[in-house]
């Protein structure tokens, strides 16, 4: 299938590691000039090396700490913002029970995925309405369908970039934009490492029992690749994608239990 993204700018954040660095490099394949963000230069420089290049694309970076959301407006208001599609991602929050979580905890993940998002959003959104065309895809989780134990600040603040996505889907389909959220599952990445340690500390088990277990829940049986969440995040980005707007789309190897 031609996904038809020869010649579209996509800007896609936390793109060192991970489900965003596979998002970026499968963009790119597919013909898209792909600007990376993150905060750490060596890494980005790293990544923008491994982008395929046809000879025609641009690939670029910008470099910014989503902790600090007046730095992201410094360095977008200074960036040539001409992007047809906008990729927010960004790593979660630490894990816990949601009854120990300090206010702070919330503050900063509300800066960093909804206040970032918000900000990215407002300077992007002006030229895809001139071009009648913008694809914003966020990576969230599954927990917006299903609160995962253990994760509660990033149950509630995922809970409210849902909300603000599914509010944005509805104002701006009429420019032609589409606003949709991935919903990874396990996936071989660093936070699913980080995650599995905690559970290993806490419960006593080893890294291994904690993996299958976790590996279990999915009736897969095993975690996603990040390329596999990348596939589904690309297509949503495409012209073959137009008429779908609004929604969450799971890939977990269905272990969400709701409909």
């Amino acid at each position: 299938m031609n996904l038809e993204l020869k010649n579209k700018n996509a800007l896609v954040c936390g793109s060192t590691q991970g489900i965003g660095k596979a998002t970026a490099l499968l963009l790119a394949e597919e013909g898209a000039n792909v600007t990376l963000l993150a905060r750490n230069k060596e890494k980005l420089q790293s990544v923008l090396k491994e982008l395929s290049n046809n000879g025609n694309q641009n690939h670029n970076y910008l470099i910014a700490d989503f902790s600090k959301p007046n730095e992201l407006k410094q360095v977008l208001e200074k960036s040539e913002l001409q992007f047809h599609v906008l990729i927010n991602n960004t790593g979660g929050p630490a894990g816990g029970p949601i009854f120990n979580a300090k206010i702070e905890e919330f503050e900063s993940a509300f800066t960093q995925h909804l206040k970032c998002n918000h900000i990215l959003v407002q300077a992007i959104v002006p030229f895809m309405k001139t071009q009648n065309f913008g694809r914003i895809v966020n990576v969230i989780s599954t927990s917006v369908k299903q609160p995962l134990d253990g994760l509660g600040v990033s149950n509630t603040i995922r809970g409210a970039v849902a909300s603000w996505s599914k509010t944005l889907a509805n104002e701006l389909g009429e420019f032609g934009i589409t606003v949709n959220n991935v919903l990874p599952g396990a996936t071989g990445t660093e936070r699913l490492n980080e995650i599995i340690k905690n559970k290993a500390n806490k419960t006593g088990n080893s890294i291994e029992e904690v993996s299958k277990n976790m590996m279990n829940a999915s009736p897969a049986k095993r975690f996603a690749k990040p390329e596999e969440i990348a596939n589904a995040i690309v297509f949503l980005t495409s012209e073959k994608a137009s008429f779908i707007n609004g929604i969450n789309v799971p890939v977990d190897g269905g272990r969400t239990k709701s409909l």
